[in-house]
């Protein structure tokens, strides 16, 4: 899609971090924007911003989790703008453990948002990009669905799963010979809230270890702590969300698949497919800085 003026555009996790850049992006390239999230009070500030402003918005509260929620924000999409071009599958949380102490309901909460998310937008929006014939969507995964880091097992299995996910897409658009397009945006370290993800978790999760497990070991703990304070700093010396939305941008005009907002992390993902494809022992999983 080379011109995006006047074109609609949706995103979830729209009222914060990469979603709201994104939505002040599409917005700055004279788009309509419907703007999606669980978080109501945080959505609402986002909307009234932008109308402030002389945008062309729309907030619908979605738990992408859900896939009626995101059949909800398709038809308020349409019954707002009458179309939809651009679809932003964005929304994302976060967790950390070990992978044996987290508790199930854990995993389906990250999954349910990080991957079903994903497959939910998928399922509502792309027929109709499709059947029109134009559109691109992009699918929010990480650097975490190219390698294999500690203690973010149901985040790495979600954001494994966007990236193959999107590939399939791809190869499925291709032989269809569609004019729509797909990317998936893998960020490095961003300055988002990603690591308060704790403040959307459903009450009965409670600490997110498994409640019929024993109690964490003081070791796992430690190491748990290590790797959260680790990952809070990282985060805090992280590009801004603005220049991943302008990547995002140059990719949907360029119609560019791969979006990384760190080559230098790319020298990680070869390490370990090195070592895949070699059939020897995977690397230990740390992020790099």
């Amino acid at each position: 899609m080379e011109e995006l003026a006047g074109k609609v555009a949706v995103v979830t996790g729209a009222a914060s971090g990469i979603g709201r850049a994104l939505a002040d992006q599409f917005v700055a390239d004279g788009m309509k924007v419907v703007l999606a999230d669980v978080e109501q009070g945080a959505l609402d500030t986002a909307v009234a911003e932008l109308e402030a402003a002389g945008a062309e918005v729309v907030g619908v509260r979605t738990d992408v989790s859900r896939f009626e929620a995101v059949e909800a924000l398709r038809d308020a999409t349409l019954e707002a703008f009458g179309a939809v071009h651009v679809v932003c599958n964005n929304a994302g949380v976060g967790t950390g453990g070990t992978s044996w102490e987290l508790g199930l309901e854990e995993w389906d909460w990250v999954i349910g948002v990080d991957l079903y998310g994903v497959i939910h937008g998928v399922k509502a929006f792309m027929p109709l990009l499709v059947e029109q014939g134009e559109g691109h969507m992009v699918n929010t995964a990480s650097m975490a669905g190219t390698i294999s880091a500690a203690f973010m097992g149901p985040y790495n299995v979600a954001k494994h799963g966007v990236v193959t996910l999107s590939e399939t897409m791809f190869s499925e658009l291709q032989m269809l010979e569609s004019p729509v397009g797909v990317s998936v945006l893998c960020p490095g370290w961003v300055k988002t809230q990603i690591h308060k993800s704790d403040r959307n978790k459903p009450e009965p999760l409670g600490s997110g270890l498994d409640h019929e497990a024993e109690a964490e070991t003081p070791e796992a703990a430690e190491l748990r702590q290590l790797m959260s304070d680790t990952i809070e700093g990282f985060i805090a010396g992280g590009i801004e969300p603005a220049e991943v939305a302008r990547m995002v941008h140059d990719a949907i005009v360029a119609k560019t698949f791969y979006i990384f907002t760190h080559p230098e992390w790319v020298a990680v993902a070869k390490e370990r497919m090195e070592h895949l494809v070699a059939g020897t022992d995977p690397v230990v999983g740390m992020l790099p800085d």
